[in-house]
């Protein structure tokens, strides 16, 4: 990328991976990261893993895969626009998910819950185990073996998780910091307490901008609500009335899809303008200097955080909480738990997974044994389990 600002991560100046390797004549590292994320199990899991829909229920609905994608294609953009290192924006954005459980946040609520007093679950660090431990293709080495960048990218997906002190900053400052931080294979320390590079704060927004407009299109297409349910709505109302007025005679579908473009162009805008401010006026000049700059710099102006905000308790409000979507959410619930609860009786796990059970030292690593396995699920492979042990299957339908 010739045209890289000072303050970009420099794939040339990567502080490595745990594992040497040869140079490569064709790619940068952060490519390599790239296509070693794409190659992985862990992303190809991600299309029969839930985002808000499950996917069991057809309607050309987002799953994990889909948003990831979405996410990516996002965040390359606005990379280029800001004139950051492309590469690495879509690496740590083609791996912000893989931590995630099958039917969505609702496994990855039972599974903190069940590690409770065990260092709970946590999707970032799940997402780390993945990619430094889980993956277990190459013959020298377990993991993916990442780059520091991108496994730092990864890790601070929701900024740092102390402060300088030490002490759990931000979700973390009151149950304390997950399992696993302090134990992440890497070529250097990853600095828990500063920010992330512009390339993975810029994929941490896109995945913003991406679910904002997809949940609007996946909750249309549900029929939960209709695009005039949304015409007073921060940040997408204005839009909806404009696309009703420019096209009121055209099918929904076609008005829906306009509202959704409209409004991930406007976010993107919105986020290179002020981030491009931001940056300016704060003076980093190297990728370091963005690290220690004590504040994100990537992000929407005040206005549209504000509006955004609005606009993020209607979906909880008339999607996320909505009885369609809460009543597989229990069900998916009760799934998970059911899966936790027989293996940590039985320990009736199957292949390397039994064995790797059995063998663990104590009832904390046998947990741990037991959520990772869960985690990498899918949803039809949990459900297949769950049969396996209940003889039972639940109908989401």
């Amino acid at each position: 990328m010739s045209d890289r600002a000072p303050y970009a991560s420099d794939p040339e100046q990567s502080r490595g991976r745990l594992y040497s390797t040869g140079p490569s004549p064709t790619r940068s590292e952060y490519q390599r990261d790239r296509d070693r994320i794409i190659h992985s199990t862990a992303f190809r899991r991600l299309q029969h893993k839930t985002q808000v829909f499950l996917h069991h229920d057809g309607k050309h609905y987002r799953n994990r895969l889909t948003h990831t994608l979405e996410v990516s294609q996002i965040a390359r953009s606005m990379a280029r626009a800001l004139r950051l290192d492309e590469d690495l924006a879509e690496a740590v954005a083609l791996s912000h998910d893989l931590g995630h459980t099958p039917f969505g946040h609702a496994g990855e609520r039972v599974l903190h819950a069940k590690m409770a007093g065990m260092g709970g679950f946590d999707h970032n660090v799940q997402a780390m185990r993945v990619v430094t431990r889980l993956e277990n293709r190459y013959a020298e080495h377990d993991g993916l073996n990442l780059t520091w960048e991108t496994l730092e990218g990864i890790l601070k997906h929701n900024g740092p998780l102390t402060n300088a002190d030490g002490s759990p900053f931000g979700k973390y400052a009151s149950e304390g910091l997950p399992a696993g931080v302090s134990d992440i294979p890497a070529s250097q320390d990853l600095q828990i307490s500063t920010h992330a590079s512009l390339e993975a704060q810029t994929a941490a927004i896109a995945d913003d901008v991406a679910y904002n407009a997809h949940d609007i299109d996946d909750a249309l297409r549900a029929g939960l609500i209709t695009l005039r349910d949304m015409i007073d709505v921060p940040l997408v109302g204005p839009i909806v009335r404009e696309v009703l007025e420019l096209y009121p005679d055209i099918a929904s579908n076609r008005q829906a899809h306009e509202v959704q473009r409209r409004l991930i162009t406007r976010s993107i805008e919105d986020v290179i303008a002020t981030t491009s401010a931001e940056i300016a006026t704060s003076g980093v000049k190297t990728s370091d200097d963005v690290r220690h700059a004590g504040k994100t710099l990537v992000r929407f102006s005040n206005a549209m955080a504000k509006a955004e905000r609005g606009l993020k308790l209607f979906l909880f409000q008339r999607v996320y909480r909505h009885d369609a979507v809460m009543g597989p959410v229990r069900q998916s619930e009760a799934v998970v738990a059911g899966l936790f609860e027989r293996y940590t009786d039985t320990l009736d796990m199957p292949g390397r997974w039994g064995i790797d059970v059995a063998a663990a030292q104590g009832d904390v690593a046998q947990a741990r044994i037991i959520a990772d396995f869960i985690a990498g699920m899918t949803d039809p492979y949990a459900l297949d389990e769950y049969a396996r042990l209940f003889d039972a299957r639940p109908d989401f339908r």
